[in-house]
């Protein structure tokens, strides 16, 4: 990273993944001159803490990027819409967390472990897509693979904490437990149907395909992201009563010949995997052990025997770090390295 001291915003930054910025931000040493927070109007005023200090939350507003270099926004699709070509208008580069421009051709949808290299599209708008969450941790576990046997069919089943539907989900599913245990009768509004105790195989709106819209953006981001149309993807999403931490189980077939044994030793390597494959000792990746995490684990792999040429793996990450705030400081951190 380059020596110098950058001015960035975060736009949402008293939301839970603008919360979680910080953190990175503070973790991974980013090198910071003016940090400025950025919010709807009833957050205004309001005080967080950065290294130590105490910064005053301002309005998200067009004018408010001026001498901006960095604006890490997750701040929801419409605010994204209304304000991040401002932003880049007035020279910042957006790195966005929301689904507003993941699919728009001009805009770089980014993991930098697996396709870095795609951030030089920044100039075209100023913007850099952040990937969808449960799309951010496949595509670290499966590019090792990708690059060495190619990737001909990608069959994902995703267990997702209710932490992706944000703050008022996480709180249904605590009202739920603490009403069973009292016997009490449980309600839910964030959710059509109960959450704790289930599974929800619906994320997201349902199209007419019969998918939801969380599914096919797994599909259609995954195919941008390696950029080849031709890869088979299909997937299932489902909601399950679990606080943090996204859990996914990845079937894929692959173009030639890969032993298990020979996935492993590739992931003990690839950057941002922490391989966690021992189940005779009862270790595999679980969500209660990735919080806080900035890896993507990794586990279970084994051979599929239905095919000739089929690996299954299981892979875990924090949703909220490496899905969302993690992912989004690693782009601005491979920019300022090469770009700024």
């Amino acid at each position: 990273m380059s020596d110098k001291a950058y001015n960035v915003a975060i736009a949402g930054a008293t939301g839970a993944v603008g919360g979680a910025m910080l953190d990175v931000l503070t973790r991974r040493d980013f090198p910071i001159k003016e940090l400025r927070l950025l919010a709807s109007e009833r957050s205004v005023g309001k005080k967080l803490q950065f290294r130590g200090q105490d910064i005053e939350v301002q309005l998200l507003s067009e004018d408010a990027f001026t001498d901006i270099d960095v604006a890490l926004f997750s701040a929801g699709a419409t605010r994204s819409l209304d304000f991040a070509p401002a932003a880049a208008k007035a020279g910042a580069v957006v790195v966005d967390n929301s689904s507003a421009y993941r699919m728009d051709p001009e805009i770089p949808l980014v993991v930098p472990e697996v396709n870095g290299d795609a951030i030089s599209q920044y100039t075209n708008r100023g913007i850099i897509a952040n990937p969808n969450c449960s799309t951010i941790q496949m595509m670290v576990a499966l590019k090792p693979i990708l690059d060495k046997v190619g990737i001909k069919r990608i069959v994902v089943s995703t267990y997702q904490a209710v932490s992706g539907s944000g703050a008022s989900a996480i709180a249904e599913l605590q009202q739920q437990a603490e009403d069973y245990a009292a016997g009490k009768e449980m309600t839910s509004s964030v959710y059509p149907h109960q959450i704790l105790f289930n599974c929800l195989p619906h994320i997201d709106s349902f199209l007419e395909n019969g998918y939801t819209k969380e599914e096919m953006k797994m599909v259609n981001e995954t195919r941008k992201i390696f950029a080849d149309d031709s890869i088979g993807v299909t997937a299932t999403t489902v909601r399950v009563p679990v606080f943090y931490g996204h859990s996914e189980s990845v079937n894929i077939e692959t173009n030639s010949k890969i032993t298990a044994a020979e996935v492993r030793d590739l992931l003990a390597d690839a950057p941002g995997v922490k391989l966690v494959d021992d189940p005779t000792n009862n270790k595999y990746p679980l969500a209660t052990d990735c919080a806080g995490d900035f890896a993507t684990l990794v586990g279970r792999v084994r051979e599929d025997e239905s095919i000739a040429n089929g690996i299954n793996m299981w892979v875990v990450s924090d949703n909220i770090l490496k899905g969302a705030a993690l992912n989004a400081v690693q782009i601005a951190e491979a920019f300022v390295a090469k770009y700024k």
